[in-house]
């Protein structure tokens, strides 16, 4: 069965200051248990603030290193879930499922990809 990498997308300008609510991480916790029994689940995590990463990149034949946070893009990368889903649109229900749990002051927005194998 084909891989999918769903990476969860925040805009950290609204995101509440002290995270996720209790309520949404119970949510959550019960959804990712669900994923995991359903056995579709292979890893999941979030990611630190952007305040805590660094960012490298390749341009003109150079390196350069950039402290966060990264004021200039508005969504980044808060988590990401990889799953193993007969297709595409089984990784988007999941996903779908996954924003759901969100309460609605929440800016979130998945990007499912396919593992390309090999």
């Amino acid at each position: 069965m084909p891989r999918y990498l769903s990476m969860i997308r925040i805009d950290e300008t609204t995101a509440p200051a002290e995270g996720p609510s209790p309520e949404l991480m119970q949510r959550m916790g019960d959804l990712l248990e669900e994923i995991t029994k359903a056995g579709v689940m292979l890893d999941t995590a979030g990611l630190m603030p952007t305040a805590q990463g660094k960012r490298v990149r390749w341009e003109g034949g150079k390196l350069s290193v950039t402290d966060g946070p990264f004021t200039e893009t508005k969504e980044v990368v808060g988590g990401y879930a990889l799953m193993q889903c007969k297709d595409m649109a089984e990784a988007v229900e999941w996903a779908k499922r996954f924003l759901k749990v969100h309460e609605d002051y929440w800016t979130v927005t998945c990007e499912v990809r396919e593992i390309q194998e090999g």
